[in-house]
């Protein structure tokens, strides 16, 4: 036991379960997630005949829910074995992956909308905020496959609880699928990024050059028209100045009508 006590007292480990001879040792992981920080917190478990000991590197108020069924004077976890004890908690446990999940699923769906429509330099630091949460949320769950198929082969636990040990490998599953579908996700928002200031680029060459084609017919008609000659019917005539700035204004107003009719913006 001296290397169970070693294992309790590092809260570092990655879950895992073994079957000794006349006990289970069981780690796992609980995840919590709040305001973009992602923390865990071991829960070890020694299953020894019908007693069950754990331990744990967070608040017991976590478990409050476990607790509120045990107040249950006919609450079926206070009639049934350790194992399904261990199953409850274990499953309690899982659950909350959801939980967290839920939390990233909202997050990542904000930095979407914000990418497409506002992209920033934080973006880009929460894109790799999330993707390291979720490498991280994948590293606590993963072996936690191996966790419940230990203790489905193990002689400790009993027949009649295997049901509920699946049903918990079953939730692992879906927690893994959901963690590579965000991982996916997220990893595509690199490209939109760079794909959305990509096109901020485009629109701001093609205001630019809308200007400069503007400006350039501008540009001739006022050297044309500054140029030293002394016979200038235009130049010496009342109106002269009138008719070059209604020159000088119609063609802007002709080159945007010309634009938006070939719909180059």
């Amino acid at each position: 036991l001296s290397l169970v006590a070693e294992d309790v007292l590092s809260v570092n480990h990655r879950p895992k379960a073994e079957d000794h001879d006349d006990y289970l040792f069981i780690i796992v992981k609980y995840a919590h997630y709040e305001e973009g920080e992602l923390n865990f917190y071991q829960i070890s478990f020694v299953l020894k005949e019908n007693q069950l000991i754990s331990f744990a590197d967070c608040s017991p108020n976590r478990f409050d829910v476990i607790k509120k069924r045990f107040e249950k004077a006919d609450a079926r976890i206070r009639k049934e074995a350790s194992q399904y004890l261990l199953f409850a908690l274990i499953d309690f446990i899982v659950d909350h992956y959801f939980i967290v999940l839920e939390s990233i699923g909202d997050e990542i769906e904000e930095l979407e909308d914000e990418i497409l429509y506002n992209p920033t330099k934080e973006s880009i630091e929460n894109v790799h905020m999330l993707k390291r949460a979720l490498i991280e949320l994948k590293k606590a769950v993963w072996p936690m496959r191996e966790v419940i198929n230990t203790l489905m082969r193990s002689d400790e636990i009993k027949q009649e609880y295997q049901i509920y040990y699946k049903d918990v490998y079953d939730h692992i599953i879906d927690i893994i699928d959901i963690i590579e579908g965000y991982r996916e996700t997220v990893s595509s928002f690199l490209d939109i990024y760079l794909s959305t200031l990509s096109n901020r680029m485009n629109e701001i060459m093609k205001t630019l050059s809308i200007i400069g084609t503007i400006f350039i017919p501008l540009s001739f008609l006022t050297g044309y028209f500054g140029m030293n000659f002394k016979y200038e019917t235009v130049l010496q005539s009342e109106n002269g100045y009138m008719w070059s700035n209604l020159l000088m204004l119609s063609v802007p107003i002709g080159l945007l009508v010309y634009f938006r009719f070939r719909k180059w913006f």
